[in-house]
């Protein structure tokens, strides 16, 4: 059976093959349609049959082709004389269209005048048959008037009646309309927001969605409205509102206007009414002081409408709302409200509005929170201004909000680069394949040749904080540019903004972080270094910082008034201070060292070799040195003079501590040998870059001053004194004169019998008198 129905299938296949070769192509979708409707894989096997035969067909055109080359070779020649006749026809064509299309255009003006006529005679023949309805009662109220006037029917009671309850009835109707126009009052000030909601919806589909919009606005009518004056709706207090709420998205493709959202009925009849009875003034005085004291109630904000987004549509909804009814009041009613009324409420609204925002906005610490103020502040706005309300003062309100903005900003962004800054391991990063570099230098501006030419592994000079500190400026820059959008300001303006605003992250947060960082206990010299050549880079890459602002505004930064970064103050402040720091942790460093000195002040000779305190503070330099050669320009040189200064004061105080009474000869040997070591140090450049002997002289005080009492060369000194030519320029009067003193008082008290022995007696009346002159210097210094 299923044979049968394949062979079948087969057989019907190529009936329909041939019936699609041999007949006109507009036959064709009715033969077609009959595959689709057959057995449910039918067509499959239809399209292996189609595939079949048309590789037949190329087969045999193939061929043909083979045997009829010559002639199509001829025929393109032929094709390509007729191709300029073509062009020349295309011209003719173009011309004859463009000649139809402006003959066109006055018979379609035409037409849509028929068209708009058409609608005025069907609107008059409605007006016709309404009033043809109301003749009768024309005609009784006419022929009453006229008895009226003749005084014909004066006499008869149900005159009388009547005379007597029209007041009563007219008072009726009064009281009856003006309690529909309460409960109309009623109903829109609870289901103002859903008007609200719906007018700031279609705005912001026209700023979002214009072309759809557009097309929709220009259907004229709708299929499915979600609220309606027809169809089926139900009151509530006067407001009609559609019971079908379910297809939302349907809704949200239709355009609705207040009228179409309300029943503006009551308002009407009772206009109408009190119109007709003479007392219209009451009426309009009624309701504009009712619509005050109701737009004083919209304007009431909630206690924690800062809180969420919500909140804050809710109150704009509201406000929209109560305006866009007073909009169609304005224009459905002649002299109701004026737009003198509408006007003075708006700008009682606005200045309300406007400190409303101020306060509650100031509240808000969450950027994207206030991002979304920004964008329901525009929408509210547009939607007004669509409605013909003055909103400059809205907008020059959202550049007080987008100073919270970048506040707010600023604070999340701290938080990013101290998180960046506690993870980074302060080494250079590392890359281990081409993928890797390609993946370091796609984050961030880097380019060295040198390093380039390495093969791998290598190591970028960076730490991996860098590349994250970029990403995170610019990500800085994205934030800030979606607040930008949409506030009707030229790519210049913007591009200013972005550009103060970055100027902030970099000269305040990202300032802040460094000086703090660089100030933390665990931040050591070595992450120093780093933190120095991780500024260095980051501030060379603020030219592509610029760039990159450039390309997203398209602002030349050529342009007049254009906003330049300050990074490269930031960075050279950080740079500064880590320096700073460097010199003070090495001058910490070396005090611990010294602090561990331990000299026997009264020895009677040096061991002849240097402290041990000294040579291991003396490695320690060294290898610190030379992770300094990394450092940019001259900081390194500046580190090391700063740390030999430093050692040289601090040997020379721990020499006239005041503490320290006494000090023998052996002492200052052994002193001697440590000044020896520090020397050597100098002199061995353990940073390039000095001139001869320019570290030295770092030590120089302390060496001029151990020679003078290593030679015991009094009188040299003292005859040369105030010369530049003197041996011991740099020894001070008081410096000889202090540690002179420590070792008089130690020859008195070590030397008991030294009266005795003729050369200590001549030795220590030369110290006696040495002191004399030297005090003598220091008086005459002080006088």
């Amino acid at each position: 059976m299923a044979e049968n129905e394949t062979l079948e299938c087969i057989t019907e296949h190529e009936r329909i093959l041939q019936e699609i070769e041999s007949t006109d192509t507009a036959c064709v979708g009715p033969t077609l349609r009959s595959i689709y409707d057959d057995q449910p894989n039918a067509h499959k096997r239809f399209m292996e049959k189609l595939d079949a035969r048309i590789r037949n067909h190329d087969r045999e055109i193939e061929k043909m082709c083979n045997f009829h080359h010559q002639g199509f070779v001829d025929a393109i020649t032929e094709l390509l004389k007729v191709r300029a006749d073509a062009e020349k026809l295309m011209g003719q064509v173009t011309d004859t269209d463009r000649r139809l299309q402006e003959a066109g255009r006055e018979v379609t003006a035409q037409t849509e005048e028929v068209i708009r006529c058409r609608i005025q005679q069907r609107n008059m023949a409605t007006t016709v048959e309404k009033l043809q309805l109301c003749i009768p009662v024309l005609e009784m109220y006419s022929k009453l008037k006229e008895q009226l006037e003749s005084k014909r029917v004066s006499q008869y009671r149900f005159c009388q009646i009547m005379a007597e309850n029209l007041p009563r009835l007219r008072e009726e109707i009064k009281e009856i309309s003006m309690s529909d126009l309460k409960d109309f009052l009623e109903s829109i000030r609870k289901h103002s927001d859903k008007v609200g909601e719906t007018a700031m919806r279609q705005a912001q589909q026209h700023r979002t969605f214009n072309s759809a919009v557009a097309k929709q606005s220009s259907i004229g009518h709708y299929t499915k409205p979600v609220y309606s004056l027809n169809g089926q709706t139900h009151t509530q207090n006067g407001l009609m509102i559609n019971d079908d709420t379910g297809d939302e998205e349907e809704a949200d493709e239709e355009i609705l206007t207040a009228q179409d959202l309300v029943d503006f009925s009551p308002v009407y009849r009772c206009l109408h009414i009190y119109t007709v009875l003479g007392d219209r003034e009451t009426f309009e005085n009624y309701y504009r002081k009712q619509r005050k004291k109701q737009a004083r109630l919209v304007l009431q904000p909630q206690a924690n409408m800062h809180e969420t987004v919500e909140g804050y549509r809710r109150y704009f909804n509201q406000i929209v709302g109560f305006f866009v009814v007073e909009d169609h009041i304005l224009h459905a009613t002649r002299g109701l409200v004026t737009r003198a009324f509408t006007d003075e409420l708006w700008n009682m609204a606005l200045s309300k509005i406007i400190a409303v925002l101020r306060t509650h906005s100031s509240y808000c610490d969450d950027p994207d929170l206030v991002l979304e103020l920004k964008n329901l502040i525009v929408i509210f706005a547009d939607t007004l201004q669509g409605y013909g309300f003055l909103v400059n003062r809205l907008f020059d309100l959202l550049f007080e909000v987008r100073d919270q903005y970048n506040e707010t900003l600023l604070k999340k962004w701290a938080l990013v680069f101290r998180w960046i800054f506690e993870l980074d391991n302060y080494s250079p990063i590392p890359v281990e394949t081409e993928e890797e570099y390609k993946l370091v230098v796609s984050r961030f501006p880097f380019h060295d040749a040198e390093i380039e030419k390495q093969d791998f592994p290598k190591k970028l000079p960076m730490s991996q904080s860098v590349p994250q500190i970029y990403t995170q400026v610019k990500e800085l820059i994205y934030a800030s540019l979606k607040f930008s959008e949409s506030l009707h300001r030229s790519s210049t303006e913007i591009d200013d903004m972005l550009r103060k605003s970055t100027n902030l992250l970099l000269t305040r947060t990202l300032s802040s972080c460094l000086q703090n960082l660089i100030k933390k206990p665990h931040i050591g010299l070595t992450e120093l270094v780093q933190i120095i050549i991780n500024t260095t880079h980051l501030e060379q890459a603020c030219k592509y910082l610029e760039e990159f602002i450039t390309n997203i505004t398209n602002v030349s930064p050529e342009t007049v008034h254009t906003t330049r970064l300050y990074g490269l103050a930031t960075f050279k402040d950080a740079r500064h201070a880590a320096e700073g720091e460097i010199y003070t942790k090495l001058n910490q460093k070396i005090d611990e060292f010294i602090q561990l000195a331990d000299y026997e002040w009264g020895m009677a000779e040096s061991d002849g070799r240097a402290s041990g305190y000294l040579m291991d503070l003396i490695n320690f330099l060294r290898s610190t040195f030379q992770v300094f050669t990394h450092l940019p320009g001259k900081v390194a040189q500046t580190a090391c003079m700063s740390a030999c200064k430093h050692l040289s004061t601090s040997l020379m105080q721990m020499l006239l501590d005041t503490e320290l009474k006494q000090i023998s000869m052996g002492a200052i040997q052994q002193f001697n040998l440590d000044v020896i070591q520090c020397e050597l140090f100098a002199s061995s450049e353990p940073v390039p870059g000095f001139q001869g002997d320019t570290l030295q002289l770092a030590f120089i005080d302390l060496r001029q001053l151990l020679d003078l009492f290593m030679v015991w060369d009094w009188s040299t000194y003292l005859a040369d004194y105030g010369q530049p030519t003197n041996k011991y320029l740099r020894v001070n009067p008081a410096t000889a004169l202090a540690l002179l003193e420590k070792m008089k008082d130690t020859s008195k008290k070590n030397n008991i019998f030294s009266q005795f022995r003729k050369n200590d007696r001549d030795k220590q009346k030369l110290i006696e008198t040495v002191v004399k002159q030297l005090r003598s210097l220091v008086n005459g210094m002080s006088s």
